[in-house]
């Protein structure tokens, strides 16, 4: 069904989500209340105060009614959620733990838990426990046998010098200009998330056009990665004074040129091409020869697709792993035809054949 997207609501988060048309939303990213339970004012050694989470949202008067919250909430978030979408939500250990419980409670398949290790975390001024210096979000599924959702693989593989991405991220806290103030210059939201983890999350696990809510969606910054990434956004948020400095925030927003959206594509996804498709479209003949990487054995191309070098034959795969006695071999890389400029892999014909289908 249809949906307004990049919107703002302000009001409650259940009463919207409630009001919004069901699977109809790619994706949920949730920053919820912490339920901190505070017990007092923290100082520093120099007696000033840290600026703390005691905002009212953050307050519940036992776990159960936390728990009662959380449930409404994510249940409300799963009925919106398209078939193949799924959730991510960030928390701290005083409240994921209960998170977690209940996703998996309410039918939502976890696919990682991902620690976000602060670079620059606040010290424990106290000294009397470990320095909090992580978050942990959860990658969730909409259900337990959903065979799709969206990942983009290799554009993380890329993004880490082509490595695979791991799930410990290292990112730094919200800070310096990205950091929005209040009229009296403190910090405006004392939570605010930095648009990098916003950025990883959407360029893995989105596309270009598709619509991410954010139920708790404070001053905005998944609502400005949105934009600025060619997705599309669905803010809930109650405090309108939060609403308003995420409106103004996302307004001076400038996307990225949707040509340079393109991330790098799953091979997985890429078409199948025989090698006798290589053959069919004339790209290679029978009789044709081809080479190791090297040069120094060689095997001649016949009608049906297979190789023969002597007495041995098989396809481009079984024939390398024979002469280079190996337990498999990718053929499109291992065997090579000679051209103007010396060996060239097989594997050029492919991607030309794929070009033309494209």
């Amino acid at each position: 069904m249809a949906i307004e997207a990049d919107r703002i609501i302000v009001g409650d988060c259940i009463e919207a989500l409630n009001a919004l048309p069901e699977k109809s939303v790619d994706l949920v990213f949730a920053d919820p209340p912490y339920n901190l339970q505070l017990g007092g004012d923290l100082h520093r050694p120099d007696n000033s105060k840290v600026d703390a989470v005691d905002d009212d949202w953050d307050r519940f008067a036992s776990f159960e009614e936390y728990d009662r919250f959380t449930r409404a909430w994510l249940a409300a978030s799963r009925r919106v959620l398209k078939d193949d979408g799924a959730l991510w939500v960030i928390g701290s250990y005083h409240n994921v733990f209960r998170v977690g419980s209940a996703l998996q409670d309410l039918g939502f398949w976890l696919l990682n838990d991902v620690v976000w290790r602060k670079s620059n975390p606040m010290p424990n001024f106290k000294g009397t426990r470990f320095t909090n210096a992580h978050e942990t979000l959860i990658w969730a599924a909409k259900s337990r046998g959903q065979k799709r959702y969206t990942f983009n693989y290799d554009a993380m593989k890329m993004a880490n010098d082509d490595l695979q991405m791991r799930s410990d991220w290292t990112l730094p806290l919200c800070t310096g200009e990205e950091r929005l103030k209040g009229e009296d210059g403190h910090k405006a939201h004392p939570t605010q998330k930095p648009e990098a983890l916003l950025h990883r999350v959407l360029l893995s696990t989105t596309k270009p056009g598709e619509i991410v809510l954010d139920p708790f969606f404070g001053t905005g910054t998944t609502g400005a990665a949105a934009k600025r990434l060619g997705r599309r956004y669905i803010g809930i948020e109650r405090d309108e004074g939060y609403a308003r400095l995420a409106e103004a925030r996302i307004k001076g927003v400038i996307p990225v040129d949707p040509a340079l959206l393109d991330v790098a594509g799953s091979k997985r996804a890429e078409p199948r091409i025989p090698f006798g498709t290589i053959i069919e479209a004339g790209l290679l003949s029978p009789g044709d020869r081809l080479y190791c990487p090297k040069g120094k054995r060689e095997a001649r191309v016949r009608a049906d697709g297979s190789l023969v070098a002597g007495e041995l034959s098989g396809s481009i795969h079984k024939l390398g792993a024979l002469l280079d006695q190996a337990p498999a071999c990718n053929g499109w890389t291992f065997w090579h035809m000679k051209t103007d400029r010396g060996l060239a892999s097989i594997d050029t014909l492919r991607i030309k054949v794929r070009a033309g289908m494209a």
